[in-house]
């Protein structure tokens, strides 16, 4: 039935749960819920809007009941296509979830809906001196709903961990329709199994988060930039290390590989240094007397034979100048290689020059430009295959390039994703990082929470033949 259009019966139940306007069949209206930042498409045969949890509750009891493929969806900015809708049936979006239910400054807890924007919690918590700690990329656009489902961090992970490490607890209901409350409102709390770690970064297969209860931390009173170029990977590895086994964690530390800065020279008006192969970015946070702390205990790690220049800001404008190199790049990147290829790998910080080094013979062999940056404090490397689909080399070496760059990965003890998620991209490639027994295990659980198989199927594993 998945497959099919639905019955006239099971929309008019199913419209029949939302508000008036918050309920789409015809595929004009479906169309835009079919994709995400994947490109990958599906069209849902219908699209429903909750406001609540109790809305949630009977939407999915009516596709459980009908055995209806259900697909929840935030805003649409994930690109492993885990929102795509890939047996069509209906699609939940969280739009309309996008309450800040309560901020706790006391106790440092915020409770939230998951269709609030990542940018419009922290722009809330500013008022009160707090902030949430994920911050990926796309935060002005990204829901908390989408940063729940794949674990997705930002550079900030390297100091105050990944969006794991920032939820408490959560409502969520599972594929019976039953409602599910996991977690608590401290910071410590051993009773029972932690099911909200396992929910987070389950891309909406096990349950639909409804509610978070998200810790959150005091805001710094400012921040100094470091822009450090190295005339080799090796040496802006070694400064990597230096750092991170410093008393003073970075709040961002971030990498650009040579490719890159080639890329930023040609594509853009900035002038970087002509011996400059591999760039960090640092960040440090705090009060005044911090700042210069860290900066101090920093700095000596970052300096080697390999150094080129060294660059600190410590006012908001030069930061800003500094981190014009970084966001110069995904634009660039756009306009050369509309269709390039985005994976967001993860390695030992140790063997990061392992990895890239690795990255460009592979590039030599399929012939497809690679292209590297990311988080280098946690060994998060976004690496970007640059895919000219009009040249029929490049495309016809497209996904034997990508499979070597994850044998690659995994060979250097590494995962096949950081915090982009598994999705539909990967899906097919897990088998490769998780023994039969572990993802057997890993099925059943998912039947536990999903009797009947509704929830974002066929997302997340390789499919069983």
């Amino acid at each position: 039935m998945t497959t099919n259009d639905l019955p006239e019966t099971f929309l008019s139940k199913l419209k029949s749960t939302v508000a008036k306007n918050a309920f789409f069949s015809d595929p004009s209206d479906c169309y835009a819920y079919g994709y995400d930042n994947s490109k990958q498409h599906q069209l849902p045969h219908a699209v429903v809007l909750p406001d609540n949890t109790e809305q949630v509750q009977q939407i999915v009891k009516l596709c459980n009941e009908a055995q209806v493929a259900l697909t929840t969806r935030g805003r649409g900015t994930g690109t492993a296509g885990g929102s795509v809708p890939l047996r069509h049936g209906v699609v939940l979006s969280t739009e309309n979830m996008a309450e800040i239910i309560s901020i706790d400054p006391d106790n440092r807890v915020a409770t939230v809906q998951p269709g609030v924007l990542n940018q419009s919690l922290q722009d809330a918590l500013a008022s009160h001196k707090l902030f949430w700690a994920p911050d990926p990329t796309s935060a002005a656009f990204c829901s908390i709903g989408g940063n729940l489902a794949v674990n997705s961090a930002g550079p900030r992970a390297v100091k105050y961990g990944t969006t794991r490490d920032n939820v408490l607890g959560l409502s969520a209901v599972i594929g019976s329709g039953h409602l599910i409350k996991t977690g608590v409102f401290t910071t410590k709390g051993v009773v029972g199994y932690d099911l909200t770690r396992l929910l987070v970064g389950s891309e909406g297969t096990l349950a639909i988060i409804t509610e978070a209860n998200l810790k959150l931390l005091p805001l710094p009173d400012k921040k100094a930039t470091l822009q450090i170029f190295y005339k080799d990977i090796e040496s802006a590895t070694l400064a990597i290390t230096n750092i991170m086994a410093q008393p003073v964690s970075p709040c961002a530390l971030e990498f650009i590989d040579s490719a890159c800065l080639d890329i930023i020279r040609q594509y853009s008006d900035i002038s970087l240094p002509a011996d400059a192969r591999a760039l960090l970015m640092v960040d440090v946070d705090g009060n005044d007397e911090t700042i210069k702390t860290a900066i101090h205990s920093i700095t000596p790690a970052l300096k080697n034979n390999g150094m080129v220049e060294l660059n600190t800001a410590e006012t908001e404008a030069d930061s800003e100048k500094i981190w014009k190199v970084r966001k110069a790049l995904s634009p660039a990147l756009r306009n050369i290689a509309p269709k390039k290829i985005n994976e967001d790998v993860v390695v030992p910080v140790s063997r990061i020059p392992e990895l890239i080094a690795g990255l460009e013979k592979i590039s030599q062999q399929y012939q497809i430009p690679i292209v590297n940056f990311g988080h280098a404090g946690n060994g998060n490397i976004h690496t970007n295959l640059l895919l000219d689909e009009t040249n029929t080399v490049q495309k016809n070496n497209a996904h034997d390039c990508l499979s070597a760059v994850f044998e690659l990965v995994l060979d250097l003890n590494g995962t096949l994703s950081g915090e982009h998620g598994v999705g539909m991209e990967k899906r097919d490639y897990v088998g490769r990082e998780i023994d039969d027994t572990t993802l057997d295990l890993m099925r059943s659980i998912k039947a536990q929470f999903d009797p009947n198989n509704i929830l974002n199927p066929d997302k997340m594993f390789p499919l069983l033949k």
